[in-house]
């Protein structure tokens, strides 16, 4: 099916942001442990603070995404992003950059993914005819996937190489990019409505996402999901350094291989689709994400590299068929008027847990070691699929209306 040039525009955008932030998401880390001497709580606590926005911004920004221009909010976000990106290599040159103000930029810069990952979803609908969902979704996603490939294996080797500088000057002029294909996309109207009270759009949001049974299985899913994960991130850059004596370009490509994942991932739905019931495409994640976690926790008794290369492409791949078929069954039960304020609920749950989970991470990291937060993270994989095997989407034969 041809799609509409404002698709095409939104997912270029979509690929020079997420490029932006995986750049940037592969420097900052690095940088902390190789440059400013981080140890494995300040990376917990580094981490915790890249994903403090999703927790504090994700209801504002889809109260905005329902009431206004989705494209205007996204571009002015991703114009913060750039200039919180462009500021780490000045300071980085002025000899002024320190752990508080990384996180902090690396705070600020994490506005972008918020509003992006809200507005997104509430946009694609606005855009594409119900029928190209789960093609638009793919390419989005194809998209993201790409960027996760090519974005931190790029982080690390430009860290490498020339320095953190070039990394982040990169990051920042790809969200500039973004921002520009972003002004040029042609948005249609929102339909006007009567005043709303801040209060009830919030309380009509929450109520429709915790009481439909399908999202309300989502959500808690991806809350336990999204925890586990930033649990092994909060550590996985100094377990690959220091046991599993990986040096940052390899890091980086490590890192990159998770991307070749998701690009796998993305390419492959289509056609596990044609095989199988939605619901049995819904539980191909949370199973992929135990083997992968597994695999990694295998390395820690066997420290051998390839075990973290083989986990994260496995990481990338399966949980990115779930991505896809869960934001397309989102989209298809979900009223329009909705859209805005659901996908700030599940985003705010979701990513909200991530500082959970990598506070978490790096508590356990120092005080048990880094084994003992990657077996953590294994386990929180396990009941998350778990909760999948048990839930009513698997009973799920088809997209429901």
């Amino acid at each position: 099916m041809a799609l509409p040039n404002g698709i095409t525009r939104l997912v270029w955008s979509n690929l020079a942001a997420q490029s932006a932030e995986q750049v940037a998401l592969a420097a900052i880390p690095i940088v902390a442990a190789t440059v400013l001497g981080a140890g494995p709580a300040q990376t917990g606590l580094l981490a915790a603070a890249q994903t403090i926005p999703f927790l504090l911004l994700s209801l504002p920004a889809g109260l905005l995404a329902d009431r206004f221009a989705r494209r205007r909010l996204m571009a002015g976000a991703e114009a913060i992003r750039a200039a919180a990106l462009f500021a780490l290599p000045v300071l980085g040159a002025l000899g002024w950059l320190t752990l508080s103000l990384l996180a902090a930029l690396g705070c600020l810069a994490a506005v972008g993914t918020v509003v992006y990952s809200v507005a997104a979803p509430a946009l694609v609908p606005a855009l594409a005819p119900r029928a190209a969902l789960a093609q638009v979704n793919g390419r989005l996603e194809l998209a993201r996937s790409a960027a996760f490939t090519a974005g931190p294996a790029l982080g690390g080797a430009l860290v490498a190489w020339t320095g953190a500088g070039s990394a982040f000057t990169l990051a920042a002029g790809l969200s500039v990019a973004a921002c520009g294909l972003l002004v040029g996309l042609q948005e249609p109207p929102l339909v006007a409505g009567p005043p709303r009270h801040i209060g009830t759009d919030l309380r009509e949001g929450a109520a429709f996402a915790w009481q439909q049974p399908l999202l309300r299985t989502i959500l808690v899913i991806a809350v336990v999901w999204n925890t586990s994960w930033f649990v092994l991130q909060s550590v996985f850059v100094l377990f690959a350094l220091q046991h599993l004596r990986m040096d940052t370009a390899a890091v980086g490509a490590a890192l990159g291989v998770y991307g070749i994942g998701m690009v796998a991932g993305a390419a492959a739905t289509p056609r596990i689709a044609r095989l199988v019931s939605f619901g049995m495409l819904l539980l191909i994640g949370p199973v992929g994400s135990v083997l992968a976690a597994l695999v990694l926790a295998a390395s820690i008794l066997l420290p051998w590299a390839w075990l973290a290369f083989a986990a994260m492409a496995l990481f990338g791949a399966a949980p990115m068929v779930w991505t896809i078929s869960q934001t397309t069954l989102r989209q298809a039960v979900t009223p329009g008027a909705l859209l805005g304020r659901v996908s700030a609920i599940m985003l705010m749950a979701t990513y909200g847990a991530r500082p959970v989970g990598a506070l978490l991470g790096g508590l356990v990291g120092a005080q048990f070691g880094l084994g003992a937060a990657v077996a953590l993270a294994a386990a929180g994989f396990a009941v998350q699929a778990a909760a999948v095997v048990v839930s009513p989407l698997v009973r799920l034969r088809v997209l429901p209306g």
